[in-house]
């Protein structure tokens, strides 16, 4: 809670702004950092919770920008309030600064007590383990047998199937509102706390783009530095096409994804529950990034591209040359 600098302390100010972020870098990988955001946080006050591991705000108390209104105003002629240019729901849904959006104060310190509860107390422990789950680790559930379509193109929630998966049902979401079309949280598996990464089939068909990338990346990263095993859950048909996602570097931050599950020493599974085509397929802890066990769903779905685009590449002229075109492609693809 800081309006920011006290100008009239001049460089002094500053100098212990920097000091402070200085020793945000380096308990950064070795203890668990949390920010909770109560008021306005303002100017280079908004530097060391981005540096902190998880970011929780209040909605309608809470902000956080570089520059206020009357600056922004003065800049760029643009008239903006300060929850429409960082508020709470701002950062939890559109720049992903937020981890977490709380309804009030007493919220947000209840969200601090639960993610505290899957984490060790710094990167040479193992987070504590959890008794009295009430779920037996070889328990059969037959839901599971339904929840994903037969239609390969339909949509479902993968909510689903990890809430059945997990000890009691109990999935702790992380950026729950941001880049959606990925979902990264914390459970227990037989009491063991893991880190969850998996697709949203049900937002955006589960495609990689620029925030799915960044999003997934950080929180493996994390995972790893405080031992926390991974469980990735795959139903990706491959990277978000367009011109606005090569321009934002899809390239650059689909590698750093690449690059956080090569580099984890942590446990890896995969769980292949559908697609997992071209070079999506490659970034999401395959077992030639160093997976210790992938596993298929019935429903999986392996390639280099889907039916369709692969049809389309490999029989174009004989789909040209036929009679009817459409009929034949969809012959093919069948």
């Amino acid at each position: 809670d800081s309006g920011g600098a006290r100008i009239q302390e001049g460089v002094h100010g500053l100098a212990g702004y920097a000091e402070i972020f200085y020793r945000n870098v380096m308990a950064s990988g070795v203890v668990p950092q949390i920010s909770v955001i109560m008021g306005p946080c303002a100017g280079g006050a908004v530097y060391s919770p981005a540096l902190t591991d998880f970011v929780v705000m209040v909605k309608d108390t809470s902000q956080m920008f570089v520059t206020g209104p009357d600056v922004v105003k003065t800049v760029t002629q643009e008239e903006v309030t300060f929850e429409e240019l960082g508020g709470a729901s701002v950062h939890a849904s559109k720049s992903g600064v937020a981890h977490f959006a709380a309804e009030n104060e007493e919220d947000a310190l209840f969200i601090v007590q639960q993610l505290l509860d899957y984490l060790p107390s710094n990167n040479m422990e193992d987070a504590p383990p959890m008794g009295g789950h009430q779920d037996d680790p070889l328990r059969q559930d037959m839901e599971l047998d339904t929840i994903v379509p037969d239609n390969p193109n339909r949509p479902y929630d993968m909510k689903t199937i990890i809430r059945h998966l997990v000890d009691d049902g109990q999935f702790f979401e992380v950026h729950e509102h941001w880049a959606m079309n990925i979902i990264v949280g914390f459970a227990r598996l037989g009491g063991q706390s893991v880190g969850i990464v998996a697709q949203q089939p049900a937002v955006l068909a589960g495609v990689l783009d620029v925030e799915a990338s960044q999003k997934s990346a950080r929180f493996v990263r994390f995972c790893d530095a405080f031992n926390i095993p991974l469980v990735v859950f795959e139903d990706v048909p491959g990277f978000m096409p367009g011109l606005n996602q090569e321009h934002g570097g899809i390239i650059r931050h689909g590698a750093k994804l690449l690059y956080a599950f090569s580099e984890a020493t942590v446990p890896k599974i995969t769980v292949i529950v559908r697609k997992a085509y071209g070079g999506a397929y490659c970034v999401m802890n395959p077992r030639h990034l160093g997976a210790d066990l992938v596993l298929a769903w019935p429903s999986a779905e392996i390639a280099v591209m889907g039916p369709d685009g692969a049809v389309n590449v490999i029989f174009r002229r004989e789909i040209a040359d036929a009679e009817d075109p459409a009929a034949r492609k969809a012959e093919l693809v069948a």
